[in-house]
């Protein structure tokens, strides 16, 4: 996130022409995966005290501010050019409001927490979408990466599937913070709005907030007050705000705008992964068999969209960031 980070522009980028995860954001792919891995078992430990869209309203408003006071700092536009709000409001609205809110409450109604990987279906969505409505090239070794990680999802889950039928709601939750988080990100895309990533994900916290904390206010009783807390809690909530939400939401808004959708999708499917196996870690689940297939699976679509392949070139990317 320094000074030179320009604004993003998605139009003529090279690495629309590609099939390949762009190799210089390996290192923002690793972080990114560890970040939000390990954020599954942090917000277990937050929601034991606090209710989920309050916890949310926290992470946006000061995830926000964080990268308002970064873009700032760098000497980075945060103005929304004229004529583009209304774009950045829907982007917002899925891309964040959208997945928040379903995952959320999803995760609440389901029987076990595993199936919040429900949400990693999101490689699939977004595949059809930017096909769709990007017409970006379905080819045979994108196909195989979705096949792999959906197969990983589905180890993952493994006993689960039994939980998702006796939860239907929670299921259709699941799914819709997935479709919603793929159709945000394809948008991102299609209505390219001309700010940082900085500023464009805390504008997009921004309005997702505003929802978030109406709900909160609504329909949760409980403390918003952080400090109210007991220890581990008030700290997952920090781990959320400064990792989670300003570097890893920084750093998936980069990551989505530069590299076909197709692929950054596929990129991000070690994020279930990482979060199964620290949840072993920190709450003492146990791995099963299927564990240890899913993770198999997914580093084998990882490879169809990390390992290079010869495309045509295309022309000089303007993005510096």
């Amino acid at each position: 996130m320094s000074g030179s980070e320009a604004t993003i522009a998605t139009a003529g980028s090279a690495a629309e022409h590609a099939h390949t995860f762009p190799l210089r954001l390996v290192p923002l792919l690793m972080g990114l995966t560890l970040g939000w891995g390990f954020n599954w078992p942090v917000m277990k430990v937050v929601m034991t005290e606090m209710g989920p869209m309050h916890f949310r309203t926290h992470c946006l408003a000061f995830g926000a501010l964080g990268l308002f006071l970064i873009a700032r700092a760098a000497r980075l536009p945060v103005r929304v050019p004229a004529g583009q709000w209304p774009r950045l409001v829907v982007i917002g609205l899925l891309h964040m409001a959208g997945w928040n809110i379903c995952a959320a409450y999803g995760v609440r109604l389901m029987d076990s927490g595993r199936a919040s990987i429900i949400a990693y279906t999101m490689p699939a969505w977004g595949a059809l979408l930017s096909a769709w409505l990007l017409h970006e090239r379905f080819t045979a070794r994108r196909a195989l990466g979705v096949a792999l990680a959906m197969a990983g999802v589905v180890f993952l889950l493994g006993g689960e599937i039994q939980a998702v039928g006796r939860s239907p709601v929670g299921a259709m939750l699941m799914l819709g913070a997935a479709t919603s988080w793929a159709l945000g990100t394809v948008l991102m895309k299609l209505w390219p709005v001309s700010l940082p990533a900085s500023s464009f994900t805390a504008w997009q916290m921004v309005i997702s907030a505003v929802p978030i904390f109406t709900v909160a206010m609504t329909l949760e009783p409980g403390p918003l007050n952080p400090f109210a807390l007991s220890l581990w809690p008030m700290l997952s909530i920090f781990y959320n705000v400064f990792v989670a939400f300003i570097f890893c939401y920084w750093a998936w808004t980069k990551i989505a705008l530069l590299a076909p959708v197709g692929v950054s999708s596929l990129a991000v499917m070690m994020v279930p992964v990482v979060g199964v196996f620290s949840g072993m870690a920190v709450l003492g689940e146990r791995p099963q068999w299927q564990d240890f297939v899913a993770l198999f699976l997914v580093v084998a679509s990882l490879s169809t969209v990390l390992v290079p392949t010869k495309t045509p070139a295309g022309p000089a990317t303007v993005n510096r960031g």
